[in-house]
């Protein structure tokens, strides 16, 4: 039987373009090559599709060096639609070259123009199967505003928080404030759709609001001003389940912050001091149920398809969902892959689990 043809997408245009191409690292050094054909295909900054180099080491993430998709000068061509699934690429050269017909896409893209629903039309056009989640979810889940409304309307709890265009701010900042000092201090303020925490800000002062929207509104038009929960960041990682099984949570992580004021972007990825990723996550066994059960409750709320991980706060009486990432950090040291790994599953076997279960969704 011949193996079915993956295609690794990743870097992407957003801010997140790093993270994406050090996920696909670590992807391209994991994926099973007895069980698929890899066709590793990059997203330049500027939108451009490339044929790229099927070398792991080159998209190492370092505080150093962060890894890039560079235009190669090739051109990915995808298929034309209906029934014809032919990749091919054109050469620096002009010629072209046939990489045969595409089975599944893997898209490891983080933020928009990846995560937030675009890329996945655009297969959903020429009909090819991929990996996580669909249209819908993925759109949802980019914009934590409509994210928070869906969650809320499912009885799902949420923080408090308000949401502030740019064009609010600058027409009537008097009630912009109003609505932040109306959620206590401290606050956080995080583009709508953003991630990998860039763009984010902990406010604990009035007089630094302004610059944290300001911040924020570097990364989007659309910022939201949430209330500060205290208590443990505890994630779960979803994956749908196969064949029309229930969806599936892992065992719980924990984020434990001991120097940094929150989980940023150089704790996230560049191994920054003042941030551990713990995995399982020191929880009873009422705790480890209840934050499983509200994680798949809130994947199947947003219609989620593939996998998420969600993000709670776990005070002393409740548990509230942070939000959900449809396309989590799936870098090898990422809360998502551990969390399955401690749930039993290695790396190289969670890569698999994606790529089956759209397989299956279209057998």
């Amino acid at each position: 039987m011949d193996r079915p043809a993956v295609v690794v997408l990743f870097g992407g245009r957003s801010s997140e373009h790093s993270i994406s191409s050090a996920t696909a690292g670590g992807v391209l050094r994991a994926i099973s090559r007895d069980r698929y054909r890899v066709i590793p295909v990059g997203i330049t900054r500027e939108g451009v599709f490339v044929l790229e180099d099927d070398d792991p080491d080159k998209f190492a993430l370092d505080a150093d060096r962060l890894p890039e998709v560079i235009d190669n000068g090739t051109r990915v061509l995808w298929p034309e639609g209906g029934a014809d699934r032919s990749l091919r690429v054109r050469r620096p050269d002009g010629t072209l070259e046939e990489l045969g017909a595409v089975d599944v896409v893997l898209p490891i893209l983080h933020g928009v123009h990846g995560e937030d629903g675009t890329v996945q039309g655009f297969l959903d056009t020429l009909g090819i199967p991929y990996a996580g989640g669909g249209v819908l979810d993925s759109a949802l889940c980019m914009d934590k505003h409509f994210m928070k409304i869906v969650l809320q309307a499912a009885g799902v709890p949420v923080a408090p928080w308000a949401t502030v265009t740019r064009a609010g701010w600058d027409r009537d900042a008097t009630s912009v404030r109003a609505d932040a000092a109306a959620l206590g201090l401290p606050v956080f303020v995080k583009p709508a759709r953003g991630g990998s925490s860039v763009g984010v800000s902990k406010v604990s002062d009035p007089a630094e609001l302004e610059e944290a929207l300001q911040l924020a509104f570097a990364e989007d038009e659309k910022v939201l001003i949430e209330a500060a929960i205290v208590g443990r960041e505890i994630e779960v990682a979803i994956l749908e389940g196969r064949r029309g099984a229930a969806s599936r949570a892992s065992l719980p992580g924990e984020i434990v912050l001991t120097t940094r004021e929150f989980y940023d972007f150089e704790g996230k990825y560049l191994g920054g001091d003042g941030a551990d990723v713990v995995c399982p996550a020191d929880l009873s066994g009422a705790e480890i149920a209840a934050v499983q059960a509200l994680g798949i409750r809130a994947f199947d709320a947003v219609d989620g398809r593939g996998l998420a991980r969600v993000d709670f706060f776990l005070t002393a009486d409740a548990v509230y969902v942070n939000e959900l990432n449809t396309m989590p950090g799936f870098t090898p040291i990422s809360m998502f892959p551990k969390c399955w790994i401690a749930s039993g599953m290695t790396y190289a076997e969670l890569i698999s689990e994606l790529i089956d279960t759209a397989l299956e969704r279209t057998a």
